[in-house]
């Protein structure tokens, strides 16, 4: 293993997620600006919302790094070294490419930014590698289809730092270059504008185009990635930042993610193992995102069973209660703001980064004013339950699933 820290990053889809982000543990943080990156339909970045999240990002230890990631065509090219410049003077330490024209840019203007490669280069072997490497990239995010053996071998082989995708979706294409969502919708995926056509419900022919489905009930969508089995291999082997996919979910996925990896990678770098708490974590992610998962190209080749062929069945749940935005030591109450439906008799826990998962029982709900009260059921309404251990700012309050 190597000797050095192994960083986790997490997606950040908002000012508010960044800091959700980096509070629950994460070592740095991933996000797009408004223009030039491939997430064009989540909230994005401001210059000024970037300037203000690597301030805090900075004052909490933790890195910065915004995608530059399109294809980029002649029109997108309009104000580019410009931005380059403003990121790099703001402070912010890397960003994620794949276009030479971002590389070119840089080394133009010398600018301090790191350069990363992006996953959208589909990066699967060390040849590749070191050509960016010798042209000034010191981080490469491999392709999604890489396998054990494939990141072995280029960390073996190539001084750059490696980053992989641990947990989130799988493009059913090769990391990211798929034309589907242009075919169907005139949607770019590859400048930002995915419709995720590959999650569409379709019929399905023989060769005579006789329909065989009796509806449409057929996808060609993969099951989401989840290397949880795998993170001590990953250490092992010397991957240098884990990255976990996710910059258009909620606060309470980034925060559980972030949370749950940051406690296994700690307990295998720390070589403290507790195998309890691995099937715990295995449980968790999978209430927090309800689609089925699978390690994908990692050990072998996918099949049949990495992919979903037919209807799938992908249970929402209520498990979000609330958060807490306060304690009253004295009347020993947490004061919540709602999410979800809850009432005396439920079973919760509450957990953050500085609190101990706490499951407990319900036993009396009241409101803002401190009437007894049968129910939380209004969105974000304001409410206090009797909690006996002090809990914590942004704490999250959660169904106790492992009691249903």
């Amino acid at each position: 293993m190597r000797n050095k820290k192994v960083e986790l990053l997490a997606p950040a889809g908002s000012i508010e997620k960044l800091k959700w982000a980096i509070d629950y543990g994460a070592d740095a943080v991933y996000l797009g600006g408004v223009n030039y990156s491939l997430r064009a339909n989540a909230k994005n970045f401001t210059l000024k919302e970037i300037k203000s999240g690597v301030k805090y990002a900075h004052k909490h230890g933790a890195k910065v790094y915004v995608t530059i990631n399109i294809v980029f065509h002649n029109d997108d090219v309009k104000g580019l070294e410009k931005y380059l410049k403003e990121l790099d003077k703001m402070g912010v330490d890397a960003v994620i490419f794949s276009d030479p024209i971002v590389l070119d840019l840089i080394k133009k203007n010398n600018l301090k930014l790191e350069l990363h490669l992006s996953t959208q280069a589909s990066i699967t072997n060390k040849d590749a590698c070191k050509y960016y490497v010798n042209q000034g990239v010191s981080r490469i995010v491999l392709a999604r289809e890489c396998s054990k053996e494939d990141v072995k071998e280029i960390i073996k082989e190539t001084n750059a730092e490696i980053e992989c995708f641990i947990h989130g979706a799988m493009c059913t294409n090769i990391s990211g270059r798929c034309v589907l969502s242009n075919y169907f919708t005139n949607r770019d995926a590859n400048r930002g504008g995915c419709c995720q056509v590959c999650r569409f419900n379709f019929n399905l022919y023989d060769n005579k185009r006789n329909k065989i489905s009796k509806e449409d009930n057929f996808s060609i969508a993969s099951k989401d990635l989840s290397l949880v089995d795998h993170i001590k291999d990953m250490i092992d082997i010397g991957v240098t930042s884990f990255k976990l996919e996710g910059r258009m979910r909620s606060v309470y996925y980034i925060a559980t993610l972030v949370s749950v990896y940051r406690r296994l990678i700690d307990m295998y770098c720390n070589k403290k193992i507790d195998y309890e708490y691995i099937n715990r974590a295995k449980k968790i992610l999978y209430r927090c995102a309800n689609r089925d998962v699978s390690a994908q190209f990692f050990n072998n080749e996918p099949g049949e069973k990495e992919q979903y062929y037919g209807s799938r069945q992908e249970d929402s749940n209520q498990d979000f209660l609330g958060i807490v935005i306060d304690y009253d030591i004295e009347k020993k109450e947490a004061i919540i703001e709602q999410r979800n439906y809850f009432k005396p008799g439920d079973k919760v826990t509450i957990f953050g980064p500085g609190t101990k998962d706490y499951s407990f029982t319900i036993n009396g709900l009241f409101d803002e004013k401190g009437t007894k009260i049968d129910a939380a059921r209004h969105p974000k309404e304001i409410v206090r339950i009797s909690c006996e251990k002090p809990v914590r700012k942004n704490d999250l309050l959660r169904i106790d699933f492992f009691k249903l």
